[in-house]
């Protein structure tokens, strides 16, 4: 075992740990990440390691498409092909068991020819003329997996990078096409301009061999604010940029750049808007009163775009939610509006006609324990204008790809085998009462005949924050790694997924009610379902487990600091955990509207209490009651940045807490890996340190 040696300073005893590649500090990463290995990495993990990666890497996987034109493209991985193919098909090739795939880029080719890894991070093409076929793309590389990208221009039809095209260098930069010749970038290639939030404040109208910087500039934020966002958006009789100002991460000022005229959509800056052709669309995230008209928060209203640049007119208010519904995603078909609602958590798909007064339907569904979500296939194409993609997914249900078209029912297309063994295996939902009486849902995916006499190892798993929400799916991985688990009594292990406030499961409201200074309800919310679990037989402490990453990672930072008792291991991924510095590294700053400013000394009287490097010696518990701790991130992760993850570890083991363990490997960004071989590791070590300890 390597032993820590402590490198405090009276002033601050960690800052040290803060230089991502400081000399010192990769010392120690390297140190305790060989420590972590040494300990886990035995014949059992690799076993592991390798289901979890033939399951990433299996090529019986279905290959999700996006249809431009006449073909359809994919990005794929597998073993052979590490960093990956971006490829098309046609539809009937598609259709087949083995479609027949033209390889447009292979990144591992790439990587030798060049001498350097790229990580393929997404494509834009550029819109061709009427019947003419799509010849120029815009690719998106990461060098390490992280949020900054290079941009390079590719020929479609030679398959190959346009000698001289268009070449961003690696930033955090959006760019899309405006012409074969024109580009609208917003990129934070130096510090000029950049915004706090590391993101870029300005857009510009990039041509053909001009310097970014140089270029004239059609759209400028203020630095304090998150970022100038914006795209041009090249439908055919609606060409125009859209920008947006994004204030903080909940309010922003959308606007429209026409024939050199910026108009600004005159709505409060926390209605978020969206553009779609000759409409434009808000969703309020507080009570909305316009023209006399309340509108409620989590609900959605439309309008014509002219229309309420003129005289304000919405048209209609198209989704109310209630207590048990929220809103979770929209998509527009050529004649219909796709609304995805959850109910409880379980989806419905609601179709809303565009031409018959907004008159509304509802697409029938078999199960409500299964995820369910649509999305046009390509509201352009005169013969498939109308279409739909639908996935249909469960915790225990392989995923399912079908498409259909609005008024008549879908069709299997492509279908998921079964990648671990399920049977015997239930899905229920319950519900848990939080410290202050809201009751809080989660699944439990358990053996059938599960005994309720608290020695069942149980995994939770939790998010709670950013209104993202946490739903059902077919986590492949998860199943092979977790789920198939049997410990030496032949119990089998569990998974429970959370729905806590912070999140998005019942709106804006659900999501409202844990920020800021209320972010302590997120905890309680967690803690309370730890101890229904209790409650209910299913587990007790020394078998209870729970994961987070990124803003999951910083509920089980304060699940470590705050409720050490209710679990016997956690694994703590990307994590935030010193919300005192957390604006001043990486992307913290765009994060103040969720957690608060530390420079302001009033939100920090908050902040501290639910801070996991001061909770610990604020909040002190006996060294022996913490959980064993796995506390894991990357040296690239370039939006929350390695160093908080490092000082929670040092100043756990400096206080004598002898179960906590750190990793961090050097590639994977935010997203913790690079390719499927990465992706099993991370998850393996993950699992693999919880099931040694819970077991």
């Amino acid at each position: 075992m390597t032993e820590h040696v402590s490198m405090a300073t009276d002033a601050d005893p960690y800052s040290w740990l803060e230089g991502t590649r400081d000399e010192s500090a990769l010392k120690w990463v390297q140190q305790q990440t060989a420590r972590t290995e040494d300990e886990l990495y035995d014949d059992s993990f690799r076993e592991q390691l390798q289901r979890i990666k033939t399951v990433l890497d299996a090529q019986d996987r279905i290959p999700m498409v996006t249809k431009r034109g006449e073909h359809y493209y994919n990005f794929w991985r597998d073993s052979e092909h590490r960093l990956g193919l971006w490829r098309r098909t046609t539809w009937q090739s598609y259709l087949t068991d083995a479609p027949q795939w033209e390889i447009l880029l292979d990144l591992d080719a790439l990587a030798r020819s060049e001498g350097q890894e790229w990580h393929f991070a997404g494509s834009t093409l550029l819109r061709p003329k009427a019947s003419e076929p799509y010849e120029r793309a815009l690719i998106r590389l990461s060098p390490d997996g992280g949020d900054q990208v290079r941009i390079r221009e590719f020929d479609l039809i030679s398959k190959g990078f346009v000698e001289d095209g268009f070449d961003l260098p690696v930033a955090k930069t959006q760019a899309s096409w405006i012409d074969r010749d024109t580009l609208l970038v917003g990129s934070a290639t130096s510090d000029q301009f950049t915004t706090r939030s590391t993101y870029a404040n300005t857009l510009r109208r990039v041509g053909r061999g001009l310097d970014i910087e140089a270029a004239p500039m059609l759209f400028e934020v203020d630095k304090e604010h998150v970022a100038a966002f914006g795209y041009f958006d090249s439908t055919p009789g609606f060409e125009r940029v859209v920008t947006t100002d994004a204030i903080d991460f909940y309010h922003s000022v959308t606007g429209v750049l026409l024939n050199g005229e910026h108009q600004v959509i005159e709505v409060p800056t926390d209605v978020q808007v969206s553009l779609h052709r000759q409409w434009v669309l808000f969703a309020p995230q507080t009570d909305w009163e316009h023209q006399g008209q309340v509108i409620a928060a989590g609900s959605l209203a439309i309008a014509e775009l002219d229309k309420f640049l003129e005289d304000g007119t919405i048209q209609r208010v198209l989704f109310v939610p209630d207590d048990s519904t929220a809103l979770e995603s929209l998509s527009f078909t050529a004649n219909y509006l796709l609304l995805t609602v959850l109910h409880h958590v379980a989806a419905q798909v609601r179709v809303i006609s565009l031409h018959e007064d907004f008159s509304e339907s509802q697409m029938p569904l078999e199960d409500p324990m299964l995820s369910v979500s649509v999305g046009a296939v390509d509201d352009e194409d005169q013969a498939a204008g109308d279409d739909y993609w639908m996935t249909v997914t469960g915790f225990t249900t392989p995923t399912t790809l079908l498409r259909g078209t609005v008024g008549s029912a879908a069709t299997a297309v492509k279908k998921s085998p079964e990648r671990f063994n399920a049977e015997g295996l239930s899905v229920t939902q319950h519900f848990a009462a939080s410290a202050d009486g809201t009751r809080v849902p989660y699944f439990q995916v358990a053996a059938v005949d599960l005994l309720l006499d608290g020695q069942n190892p149980v995994l939770m798993d939790g998010y709670g924050g950013f209104q993202h929400s946490m739903t059902p799916g077919y986590a492949a991985a998860m199943g092979t790694g977790w789920l198939t688990r049997h410990n030496e009594q032949g119990r089998r292990a569990i998974y429970v997924m959370s729905n806590i406030r912070g999140g998005g499961e019942y709106g804006p409201a659900w999501h409202r009610a844990a920020l800021r200074e209320n972010r302590h309800r997120a905890y309680e919310d967690f803690a309370a379902i730890a101890e229904d679990l209790v409650r209910r037989g299913v587990t007790s402490r020394e078998h209870l487990a729970a994961t987070g990453r990124s803003n999951g990672g910083l509920l089980m930072g304060n699940m470590i600091a705050g409720y050490p008792q209710l679990f016997g291991a956690i694994s703590c991924g990307v994590p935030l955990l010193d919300m005192q510095r957390y604006t001043q590294l990486a992307a913290g700053h765009s994060w103040i509207a969720e957690y608060g400013d530390p420079e302001d000394p009033e939100d920090w009287k908050f902040l501290r209490t639910f801070s996991p490097v001061h909770r610990l010696s604020d909040q002190p518990h006996p060294v022996d009651d913490y959980p064993a701790s796995l506390i894991w991130t990357t040296t690239s992760d370039d939006r929350v940045g390695p160093s908080q993850a490092r000082i929670m570890a040092a100043k756990m083991m400096d206080l004598g807490i002898e179960n906590v363990r750190y990793h961090e490997p050097e590639g994977g960004g935010h997203a913790g890996s690079t390719d499927n071989e990465s992706t099993a590791k991370m998850l393996a070590t993950s699992y693999e340190f919880l099931w040694r300890h819970v077991q």
